[in-house]
């Protein structure tokens, strides 16, 4: 059962941003001193219009002209201010949204891989994608308008007091059910948000299942029942959509009877007041403007509620992300690269281990190789062993630090290579980012890439990865390797790093993963037994147990398991040579 990712409380999350929000106090006082301005500015031209009419109503169209100059000159400061006020607010809404993103991307990338997989990377993906969307949608967009509405009511009502309270108390009639709507708004709209993004989550989740265990679904004749889980979570997640819809409706509805009542009272008041002499039809115009302009700004606050509460779940989630502890970082020196391991075990769910009390060591120097059938725990051991996974009984030192303060002595190397996006140099400095030029093509050399590098039409400034030039399986493990090459490790652990290779390709491979463990201590994932050959020491595994232990010669000499298996793998070649 998945056990989602943490979501911050409300009171986390402001705290959060307060936090963010300290580094840049200098624009954001500088964009609401804009916006206040701005607001201010707004509020001359109700009074304007109303000397026009007063103007009007005397007979006397001289001065008419410069109120409308007046007007004009009005609109233009008052465009110009809140230009820069919407400008400088979006940009410290980005700026703390960058801070947020890069320590979402820090405590994601230190989260123990067990508490990720027991969300599902769906919940992952969705708050690294669709939350920060949403956030980010609404830092650029809702939260300046948001500032500036609430600063033109504000200073609206100031307005309409200037003009006579009377004025004011007559809007007022608006304010019970306006208030009124929006408690009743948000006391339903904040977690209905809620379960509509744990929803979505859940729907990517399901999909990312699906689709990605394809083959296994199709092998064991589950579509049926995966497309029936994908259309509940579908259903679902459309079901909360129209909830959304059916509040909104409801709102606005309530939104529009406010405003229609406090306009009449306005009117009416303004009738009263000029009957009664005291106040001009400019005047009671004036008030009359000043409340019908209060309807866009009103109404834009109340609606970018909705895009604010929305936001508001998403960066729960997001925050949540950052409150999960990561793993202590692999800063501790080390003596060697010696690795002892001792009564490892651990299981993927609870009661099934897959490594039963296994004791390793491997002297600095010198290389092992790890060999068996799938699911004989030889990954989980590696991954382990690379501080990747923390077992759940059982310790590691690598040059006599435990894990996981020395990961960071650790290289881990799959068969699943990710090429960045980028410049080739760019990709190689990931792991040596004071690297000269030379460096980086020394490495490559020693890994055997130079021949196809020297082909690339830019060198190593090619662009490679998504929207670049596209490497080969084995060009991007020899990637990888030149990777370890240049950070150097004492240990370096390859878990089927040649697998991947054709024929063709798979002695270069293996020479260049022999290159990288010379002078350090190896573990290797083999998937070619002539890897396990030139290893010191092989380690058979099955059922996540050692079955056998020794060099190559001496087990093939016993005539086990291992002969058995180095049968078959060299017949396998002979054959298909």
């Amino acid at each position: 059962m998945s056990t989602i990712l943490p979501v911050s409380s409300p009171k986390r999350s402001r705290r959060t941003v307060l936090a963010e929000l300290r580094h840049h106090r200098a624009h954001a006082f500088f964009g609401l001193g804009c916006l206040i301005a701005a607001a201010a500015t707004s509020l001359l031209t109700a009074p304007l219009l109303g000397s026009i009419v007063d103007l009007a109503a005397a007979g006397r169209p001289g001065p008419i002209g410069s109120r409308v100059l007046a007007l004009l000159a009005a609109a233009l400061v008052q465009a110009a201010l809140a230009f820069l006020g919407l400008a400088a607010v979006a940009r410290v809404g980005e700026q703390v949204l960058a801070g947020l993103r890069e320590r979402f991307v820090e405590h994601s990338l230190g989260m123990p891989l067990e508490r990720i997989e027991r969300g599902g990377s769906g919940d992952l993906t969705s708050r690294v994608t669709e939350d920060v969307s949403i956030v980010s949608d609404a830092v650029r967009s809702a939260v300046p308008e948001f500032t500036q509405s609430a600063l033109v009511i504000a200073l609206t009502v100031f307005g309409l007091l200037a003009l006579d309270w009377r004025f004011a108390a007559a809007a007022l009639v608006a304010v019970p059910i306006q208030a009124y709507t929006t408690f009743w708004y948000m006391k339903r709209s904040a977690p209905l948000y809620a379960v509509s993004r744990a929803g979505a989550a859940g729907e990517q989740q399901q999909l990312l299942e699906s689709i990605g265990g394809a083959p296994t679904v199709r092998a064991y004749g589950l579509a049926e029942q995966h497309l029936g889980l994908v259309r509940e979570r579908v259903a679902f997640s459309m079901d909360r959509i129209n909830d959304v819809v059916k509040l909104h409706t409801r709102f606005f509805g309530r939104l529009n009877l406010a405003e229609a009542l406090g306009l009449s009272s306005v009117l009416i008041a303004g009738f009263l007041l000029v009957r009664g002499g005291s106040v001009t039809i400019g005047t009671a115009s004036a008030a009359a403007l000043y409340f019908a302009n209060l309807f866009g700004p009103i109404n834009a606050m109340l609606f970018l509620l909705d895009t604010l509460q929305s936001a508001t779940a998403s960066l729960a989630r997001i925050v949540g992300v950052t409150e999960v502890e990561p793993e202590a970082s692999g800063s501790s020196a080390v003596a060697d690269g010696s690795i002892e391991a001792r009564g490892l075990r651990h299981a993927y769910v609870a009661g099934h281990d897959v490594l039963h009390g296994l004791d390793v060591s491997v002297p600095a120097g010198g290389t092992i190789a790890l060999v068996g059938g799938s699911g004989g725990g030889k990954s989980t051991l590696a991954a382990i062993l690379a501080g990747i996974r923390a077992p759940d009984h059982g310790s590691v030192t690598i040059g006599g630090v435990p894990l996981p303060s020395s990961s960071g002595s650790v290289v881990l190397v799959t068969q699943e290579v990710h090429v960045f996006a980028g410049p080739l140099a760019d990709d190689l400095r990931l792991a040596a980012p004071s690297a000269t030029d030379n460096q980086l093509l020394d490495a490559l050399v020693a890994v055997g890439a130079d021949g196809w590098v020297g082909a690339l039409p830019d060198g190593i400034a090619t662009v490679v990865g998504e929207g670049g030039h596209t490497l080969s399986p084995e060009q991007a493990q020899q990637l990888a390797l030149a990777r370890v090459l240049l950070s150097d490790p004492p240990v370096a652990i390859l878990d089927e790093a040649t697998a991947e290779a054709g024929s063709a390709g798979s002695r270069a491979l293996e020479t260049a993963a022999a290159r990288v463990l010379e002078g350090r201590t190896g573990v290797l994932v083999a998937h070619r037994f002539s890897q396990a050959a030139m290893a010191d020491r092989v380690l058979v595994m099955d059922a996540g147990r050692v079955v056998e232990s020794g060099r190559h010669e001496e087990l093939v000499a016993a005539g086990g398991r291992y002969a058995q298996l180095w049968e078959a793998w060299s017949a396998g070649r002979s054959a298909a040579s």
